[in-house]
């Protein structure tokens, strides 16, 4: 039973070595679409606040989502990282700012 158990610690220990990249990644991903999907929704396509809150509901919650609508800015904090999504125009829509 030991050895299992140990095998089994090293295969993940393992799992998480080779994906170490994307799992560092991870909590930035949650924040950059929330605000990207969320500004398309609102200043793209039009839909209403509440409509556009559910859409990017995650099974991870967000601290915070807040929209500027005078400047077309979106703000979306979760897992310890915040992104801002902003609308470029018509034809470009809405891209994550640096």
């Amino acid at each position: 039973m030991k050895r299992v158990v140990l095998l089994l610690m090293l295969a993940v220990a393992a799992w998480v070595w080779h994906e170490r990249q994307a799992l560092a990644d991870f909590p930035g991903i949650l924040s950059a679409y929330s605000a990207k999907e969320y500004c398309s929704c609102r200043f793209v396509m039009g839909f209403a606040e509440d409509y556009c809150r559910g859409y990017v509901q995650q099974y991870l919650p967000l601290g915070l989502l807040e929209e500027d609508g005078t400047r077309r800015l979106v703000t979306a904090e979760g897992l310890g990282r915040r992104n801002q999504a902003a609308w470029q125009g018509d034809r470009e829509g809405c891209r994550l700012l640096p």
